[in-house]
């Protein structure tokens, strides 16, 4: 089974667990390095921007004008 566990790297390079990990045999692990100010992050809006780009044209406006309120 996979399970995340959150960790913090101090400016040494000394990764903390910030919550216990299993025990009992050894156990490989991946650490992802994860860029700043953290979870609120507006990355995952930039990411769609490009795929919902053609939806931002006019005709797309006109062929979904009847769902709006007041026309």
């Amino acid at each position: 089974m996979i399970r995340t566990i959150e960790a913090v790297i101090d400016d040494q390079g000394n990764i903390r667990l910030l919550e216990p990990a299993p025990r009992g045999s050894s156990r490989r692990a991946l650490v992802v390095i994860l860029e700043e100010p953290g979870p609120y992050s507006d990355e995952p809006a930039m990411l769609s921007e490009d795929a919902l780009s053609d939806w931002n044209r006019p005709e797309e406006d006109e062929a979904w004008s009847y769902l709006q309120r007041g026309k």
